[in-house]
């Protein structure tokens, strides 16, 4: 009896030993919600770089395609057509990363509007929810932001001034006869059915890709700017 109470006892501390300690003191309180301030920094600046990286293709993919469908005038104005699918997946790529950065960062802002800023600027009546709501985030966290708003948002602030100088050039490539065989000496096409003939892709027709390319741009526009976002105001909350 007394070996089993010893093993019982032996594991009840095994059991306590193995448990992590809970803040006891107002200063332990406090250095924990400084390493977490800290952590949820780090992983916020993470998802923040990965963006700027997404971005940062992008802009690098726009420029060199661009370099290569109007330096020469024999290249074809499907290179153009291809920057627009790359833009647009990248896009997609920054979206999905964004959201995941809109998860720390909500953290990050919780902390410093309900605890870091009563310290500095008290106010009479705080909210005293936060603590619950971060705790629940921190049990079952989920996305703030759903993947439409995200791009959207995305395309707003950086990718619409991509795919416009990326329509741009691809009009007056298909609209200049010069950039399309060399040797032609007109400098603009003299009707529409031959920019028609210039946009042709293989064997599909040139009103097809016109069409397909106006749908996009549609779409695009119905993305960028139907879509409801109350962050993008004037006096808004800054976001990053």
């Amino acid at each position: 009896m007394d070996e089993v109470h010893e093993q019982q006892l032996g594991s009840d501390t095994t059991v306590k030993s193995s448990t992590p300690p809970f803040p006891a003191t107002t200063a332990e309180y406090i250095t924990v919600l400084a390493h977490f301030h800290r952590a949820e920094m780090g992983r916020m600046a993470g998802w923040r770089d990965r963006i700027d990286r997404t971005t940062n293709w992008a802009i690098t993919g726009v420029a060199a395609m661009l370099s290569l469908s109007l330096s020469t005038p024999t290249s074809h104005h499907g290179v153009l057509l291809f920057a627009m699918v790359l833009v647009q997946l990248l896009l997609l790529i920054e979206a999905r990363r964004y959201r995941f950065f809109d998860v720390y960062r909500g953290r990050v802002r919780r902390l410093e509007k309900y605890y870091f800023a009563q310290i500095l600027a008290p106010l009479p009546a705080a909210d005293n929810s936060w603590t619950r709501l971060l705790g629940q985030d921190l049990r079952k966290p989920q996305f703030l932001i759903s993947i439409r708003a995200a791009m959207s948002r995305r395309l707003r602030r950086n990718y619409l001034w991509m795919f416009l100088i990326l329509l741009l050039a691809w009009v007056l490539k298909i609209s200049t006869p010069k950039l399309q065989d060399e040797g032609v000496g007109l400098d603009v096409a003299r009707s529409f059915h031959e920019i028609i003939g210039n946009a042709a892709f293989g064997a599909v027709p040139g009103w097809i890709i016109i069409l397909l390319v106006i749908l996009f741009y549609c779409w695009l526009a119905y993305a960028a700017l139907l879509v409801n976002d109350p962050d993008e105001t004037e006096h808004s909350e800054v976001r990053v």
